[in-house]
């Protein structure tokens, strides 16, 4: 039997009709003889009515379906019986009268309900299949396509080319780690699996091909979070002749037209632009959550003179006092500011010094030891009213920053200043909105790793300066100090707190490239080895050029509103970096070992 229809089309209008449905069995009720099966498919769900006084043998037969059986039935479409329609279907009007039935795949009893609880992460990962069954899920991989289908139909409309880039390349530093390929031609020799395509776009445009793009497979061997897994897939962009200001308006311009055409939402362009430093100012990280107020203060100038031992000097420590102010919907316990003092400890903050406004007057267990004119001068600075909560955090840059940006999204959830649901009243902070996207822009060239007591960079070492420093650089006026204090022509786009995108404008002169490299502490023999093939190439001609990287999967799961980056992934990866439904990684052969000239020495 051949599929006429698909379990989600059939209507009113079908009655009469003889048609044949392939699916799932849903679920199975016995009333009064009669055997009504609700036949699921991605599309949806349609009843089926077998009758015993009509066929015998065939009621017989329906009698062995469980749930999940896989099964193709042919019958005619008849209306539901007065007051037997189910209105929440848009097949609810109608069943099937069963005329024949073929059992295409029994089913064994599943290891969890499809329409029960969800269950547990590792068992939805080891049966990832029948995860998938679930509508939730089909729902977001069918949304996932959408975006990823509308993506491409933008970047081909503004004559981008989409060229597919090696999988099997050599290693480059990207700041996280490769997956090694070992080679059995090359024994010794390892290909590395791309952490980007960042080298091959950028020989793309010194081929003269102006626009590219790609939907990519990327790979990183780096410890996983919520928004991370060892396997992703980005938008990649790269594109010749152009300025900063071209890459941010093309990308708001196709987040505007992912969002009409999957969302049906207008999004609001231009995106808020902030540089590096006023964000960190703020909000404490690089990646802010714009759907509501509640900005940090740095009151080290001020608290640095007070007579408090933990804010005295400060200054001269090169540490850094910055708070929030808080008006909360009702007291909080000793207990409740123990548990904020704990969770700021959690990012390595000595402690949280906190103060309620009373009278015009700080309150709370330290506050006499803050002078009355500088306790006067903190409530004006830290825009504090009457019974605000001043929360304060000293410590080193760093550390403080952290703290603060991650208290200042506890404190949100906790008084419900995030954005509801669309079908319920949004509780606002400040104005907040469902969906807040930014720019981050002037991030430092350089950043200094303690680790390796040496400048790294802090996007990747092809990221160009900003113009009034390219001089600097070149004359070598440019030592560790003043290199610190560079800016790059480097932007990130955040969407509510979360990096989905980053990217740059390249360098495409050999001699600034291999003047960062030294900077960098990457000798002229070392860049030749690991990079001569992109050196080379700038010496035929390199147009300006520079791009950017979004990820698809943190995007995906940020429209769909999924709190973990696996669950719009169709076969994700554990915490781990295991796969649960095959069993991967896993240890091959001694024989595979020994053709690839690999001993094992665990």
């Amino acid at each position: 039997m051949k599929r006429t229809h698909t379990c989600g089309e059939l209507t009113d209008k079908n009655t009469g009709a003889t048609v044949t449905l392939c699916g799932w069995v849903k679920s199975r009720r016995d009333h009064g003889g009669l055997i009504f099966i609700d036949l699921e498919d991605r599309y949806g769900v349609t009843q089926l009515v077998f009758n015993p006084q009509k066929n015998p043998s065939l009621h017989k037969e329906a009698e062995r379906l469980g749930p999940q059986f896989v099964i193709c039935v042919s019958g005619q479409v008849i209306p539901r019986l007065a007051g037997k329609a189910n209105p929440n279907l848009p097949t609810g009007k109608i069943e099937i009268d069963v005329q024949t039935l073929e059992i295409l795949a029994a089913s064994e009893p599943l290891p969890f309900d499809l329409d029960g609880d969800i269950p547990a992460q590792e068992v939805r990962l080891k049966y990832r299949y029948l995860d998938i069954r679930r509508k939730m899920m089909q729902e977001v991989l069918i949304t996932r396509h959408k975006i990823v289908n509308s993506i491409r139909t933008f970047f081909d409309r503004h004559n981008f080319v989409e060229v597919e880039t090696p999988f099997l390349t050599r290693s480059t530093p990207e700041g996280a780690r490769d997956y090694l390929v070992p080679s059995r031609i090359f024994p010794g020799s390892f290909f590395a699996l791309p952490q980007s395509p960042q080298l091959f776009k950028q020989l793309l445009m010194v081929g003269g091909l102006d626009r590219y793009f790609q939907i990519v497979r990327c790979f990183r061997d780096e410890d996983l979070r919520a928004d991370r897994q060892p396997e992703f897939t980005q938008l990649d962009v790269e594109m010749s002749f152009i300025e900063e200001s071209d890459i941010l308006a093309l990308i708001e311009a196709m987040m505007k037209e992912v969002f009409q055409n999957v969302l049906k939402k207008d999004l609001k362009t231009p995106f808020r632009r902030i540089s590096y430093d006023e964000a960190l100012k703020l909000y404490g990280c690089d990646k802010p959550d714009l759907r509501f107020g509640l900005t940090l203060t740095d009151v080290t100038a001020l608290l640095s003179k007070s007579q408090f031992k933990v804010f005295q000097g400060a200054d001269k420590r090169q540490d850094i006092i910055k708070g929030l102010t808080l008006t909360p919907k009702a007291d909080y316990s000793r207990s409740e500011i123990d548990k904020l003092t704990e969770f700021v400890k959690g990012y390595g903050a000595a402690g949280l010094v906190t103060y309620k406004v009373q009278n015009g007057v700080l309150t709370g267990a330290v506050a006499k030891y803050i002078e009355p004119d500088i306790q006067k001068e903190l409530i004006k600075e830290m825009g504090a009213k009457e019974n605000s909560l001043i929360l304060i955090v000293a410590g080193k840059p760093d550390t403080t920053n952290d703290s603060l940006a991650g208290l200042r999204l506890h404190l949100t959830a906790k008084e419900g200043y995030q954005p509801a649901e669309p079908q319920r009243s949004p509780a606002t902070y400040g104005g907040a909105e469902e969906f807040s996207f930014c720019w981050v822009t002037d991030f430092p060239l350089f950043q200094y790793s303690a680790q390796e007591k040496q400048l790294v960079s802090a996007h990747h070492p092809f990221t160009s300066p900003q113009d009034e420093s390219i001089n600097a650089i070149m004359d070598k006026r440019v030592g560790a100090t003043e290199a610190s204090m560079i800016k790059a022509k480097a932007y990130d786009l955040a969407l509510n707190g979360v990096e989905v995108g980053g990217g740059s404008i390249r360098i495409n002169s050999t001699k600034l490239q291999k003047k960062v490299f030294e900077l960098l502490g990457i000798s002229d023999a070392e860049a030749q080895e690991r990079f001569g093939f992109l050196l080379d190439a700038f010496k035929f001609g390199a147009p300006p050029h520079g791009g950017i990287a979004v990820g698809i999967d943190r995007l995906v799961m940020l429209l769909t509103k999924q709190e973990n980056i696996r669950e719009v992934i169709a076969f994700p990866k554990t915490m781990s970096s295991t796969c649960l439904l095959t069993g991967a990684p896993a240890q091959v052969d001694e024989k595979q070992l020994k053709e690839l000239g690999i001993k094992l020495g665990l």
